[in-house]
């Protein structure tokens, strides 16, 4: 059997392998999935680096990926590892160096191991259940700020796709009401960003009004081992069956959850 420690730094090895290949080249196509949701040739060859690495490193251990789905056993509750090989993939086709590599162990639902690299910063992440969250080797922890006029919120992507016009009504209903109350509202279009930047304290708090696990589960892991309090809209902790996601340093929790809720009908 595997221990978590090991499993972290296979973990932190394999987004390694993103990260360079994020640095070292530019998207040769883009391809649509859905409306305004694209994939590159490289988000491709990334995940098969890595599933790759995973499948030799620990080939025990089921896997899935954001492009090519899901190899292994498929055995009910058995440890699967989960691979957004870019999240932020419509910034990295732009050149916009706002972009990461994110990676989470989990078992029955529950996030063990998770590393997230931001290539372009240089700056990468790691947390296991229970034992702190690091940057670049160094523990970090969630801002102490106590007032949400002196807080930066990071607010996720307004939706595409099917019901979008609905959905973003909600959205810009909330992003108005922060306007009004928080220091600034930041929309960096990478949830690992959005994320890891609020364990590390460089925002107060993140809400992202959806919740897909592999965008999401890796830089959860990460705030929470970090201090922050991750719920969804109603208060309630956040699992993987949650509706949307709101992540926050524990000062301004119960002034950003209650300004949450005073917009309505925020679920997807």
């Amino acid at each position: 059997m595997y221990q978590l420690d090991h499993l972290a730094d296979v973990a932190r090895k394999a987004v390694r392998i993103g990260h360079e290949l994020i640095r070292t080249g530019r998207p040769e196509t883009v391809t649509e999935k859905a409306d305004r949701d694209t994939f590159t040739d490289v988000d491709v060859r990334i995940e098969h680096e890595i599933r790759k690495y995973l499948a030799e490193a620990t080939p025990d251990i089921d896997f899935v990926g954001e492009e090519e789905g899901r190899s292994g056993s498929g055995a009910e509750g058995a440890c699967i590892w989960g691979l957004d090989p870019i999240d932020g993939t419509a910034n990295f086709v732009h050149g916009i160096p706002l972009c990461g590599i994110s990676l989470v162990l989990m078992r029955g639902g529950r996030a063990l191991v998770a590393a997230v690299s931001l290539p372009y910063f240089d700056l990468h992440y790691s947390a296991v259940v229970g034992n702190g969250a690091f940057v670049n080797g160094k523990k970090m922890s969630v801002s102490e700020t106590t007032e949400l006029s002196k807080s930066i919120v990071a607010m996720g992507d307004y939706a595409i796709g099917k019901d979008a016009s609905k959905k973003n009504r909600e959205r810009i209903k909330l992003t108005a009401k922060l306007a009004a109350q928080v220091e600034r509202v930041r929309m960096f279009g990478s949830a690992a960003h959005d994320l890891v930047w609020l364990a590390e304290g460089r925002v107060d708090a993140a809400i992202v009004l959806s919740n897909n696990t592999l965008d999401l589960a890796a830089g959860i892991l990460i705030a929470r081992e970090s201090g922050a309090l991750v719920m969804d809209s109603t208060g309630a902790t956040h699992n993987i069956n949650s509706p949307d996601t709101v992540a926050v340093a524990p000062g301004i929790s119960d002034q950003l959850l209650s300004l949450v809720q005073s917009t309505s009908s925020l679920l997807d």
